[in-house]
């Protein structure tokens, strides 16, 4: 059984606490990219949040815990896919959602890290795995409409391409892109006709 990776949640009855959480997280995505993953500790996180290091630790117990919050809870991009009955659209629309995710300086740092931690840090192929779950749950709810429920292999088979032409290419993910991933992907999973 996995235990919990980290985290007290706030309660909707404490906006004290999100409030702290969120000025936490805004700070630390201003500092990531500018100090890197190492060069972000619990003390410079600390001062420049003006909390005190245990009210970090509280939250967020390991970097594995801050680094899986600041790719989970990034910062507000605009309007989120909605669930529609249309897949190709829905596939698209997510794949815009996430392209925009990964172009925030932290989101994609804290991503990296984490990824890259996973082979030696426990807490961070957790995070690695939470975060991929999260996701898969989330494109699979979107998709509610439509009757269609993709199973793990296929929902790599729909993001992979992008985040391979974003971390390895180093490639621009161009909407021309997004709508021949889409298209093969509907393929794959037997909804050529959207």
């Amino acid at each position: 059984m996995k235990q919990p990776l980290h985290r007290r949640r706030p309660t909707a009855d404490n906006p004290r606490v999100q409030r702290t959480r969120n000025r936490v997280l805004a700070v630390a995505r201003e500092l990531l990219p500018q100090v890197g993953p190492e060069g972000l500790t619990y003390a410079l996180l600390a001062g420049r949040a003006d909390v005190t290091r245990q009210t970090l630790y509280r939250h967020w117990p390991t970097r594995a815990a801050l680094l899986f919050d600041l790719v989970i809870e990034g910062p507000d991009l605009g309007d989120y896919p909605q669930p529609g009955s249309d897949v190709g659209t829905v596939a698209t629309e997510w794949l815009k959602s996430l392209r925009a995710g990964v172009s925030v300086p932290a989101v994609r740092t804290a991503a990296l890290a984490v990824a890259a931690q996973a082979d030696h840090d426990p807490d961070s192929a957790q995070a690695m795995a939470r975060i991929g779950e999260d996701r898969h749950a989330d494109f699979n709810k979107l998709l509610e409409p439509s009757g269609l429920r993709v199973d793990e292999d296929e929902f790599t088979l729909l993001y992979g391409p992008v985040l391979a032409r974003i971390f390895l290419d180093r490639g621009e993910v161009t909407d021309a892109f997004l709508a021949s991933v889409v298209t093969h992907w509907l393929v794959t999973v037997g909804r050529a006709d959207g």
